[in-house]
């Protein structure tokens, strides 16, 4: 089975649900593999079918659509579900990237899943991991935390639970908010390093890192900012606290065990205590 066509395989399958990633914007980026997958489906679900049908037109996808989003998301689950019950296959796209991550489908996942129904993710990209790989800040840990509330009240409590994280975190932020939101993070977090990532994979892509004064600066040197923002922010920055070489060390093998190279695992370890490198070296080595 493993040498038949992606669409044979799933006629040989029960019902399916599958997850399908679709390009940030440069339609390049859409594998072979999502081609196949949606050329399978009895329906597609989208967020927008007018937007969705300009994809599927351009790589000759022929098959029907429904809407699927944040409004009407918990009306259409079930009944959605029950037509994969059947035997149908179903895909769920975003307007761009992975669903379920931070856009609609973790409802009718979560219904497939505890129904014992088949679920299978076909990979696509992920913007924030795209302009955490390119951000030049330490990348494990990191959390993503998604959107920013829209209240400054809020999005100031949003920056101090972050804060409280001590590690790398990725976030998305509307083009019209994110000038009021680097100045909230500037408050909570100090003048910590960001990168600022607009337009990824497309042609006006940009990515500005620094400090977040310095960020601050260029931006509102700007009319206006344009586009998809996701905002990768270091951990805080602090003064330097009294750590225990134990503590060192057990953070240090932490992040050595989940991957990270040595260098990067001394910088890591010094940014989130508030350290010099050379004397976490110094303290490792002792």
């Amino acid at each position: 089975m493993e040498n038949l066509p992606y669409t044979d395989i799933l006629r040989w399958m029960p019902g399916t649900l599958l997850i399908v990633g679709t390009p940030l914007g440069n339609l390049s980026d859409m594998p072979p593999r999502a081609i196949d997958a949606l050329k399978s489906a009895d329906l597609i679900l989208c967020e927008d079918t007018r937007h969705t049908r300009k994809l599927l037109t351009h790589f000759g996808i022929d098959r029907p659509t429904d809407s699927y989003h944040e409004h009407n998301e918990d009306e259409k689950a079930a009944g959605l579900v029950d037509r994969v019950e059947r035997g149908e296959t179903l895909a769920l796209v975003s307007d761009a990237g992975m669903p379920v991550i931070s856009d609609p489908g973790y409802r009718i996942v979560r219904i497939a899943r505890e129904r014992g129904l088949r679920v299978e993710p076909i990979p696509g990209p992920f913007a924030g991991v795209l302009a955490l790989a390119a951000s030049g800040l330490p990348p494990l840990p990191f959390t993503f935390l998604g959107f920013t509330p829209h209240r400054q009240g809020e999005r100031l409590d949003f920056y101090r639970n972050a804060a409280e994280l001590a590690h790398t975190v990725v976030i998305y932020e509307s083009p019209e908010r994110v000038v009021a939101s680097l100045e909230d993070a500037l408050e909570v977090f100090g003048d910590s390093e960001v990168a600022v990532a607009r337009e990824m994979t497309k042609m006006h892509e940009e990515i500005i890192s620094g400090k977040i004064s310095e960020v601050l600066a260029q931006l509102r040197e700007r009319d206006r900012v344009h586009g998809e923002i996701t905002l990768v922010f270091a951990a805080p920055a602090r003064e330097a606290e009294a750590v225990s070489t134990e503590t060192l060390r057990e953070e240090f093998e932490r992040l050595r065990e989940s991957g990270m190279r040595r260098n990067d695992a001394v910088k890591a370890v010094a940014e989130k205590f508030g350290m010099r490198k050379n004397d976490v070296y110094r303290l490792l080595a002792g």
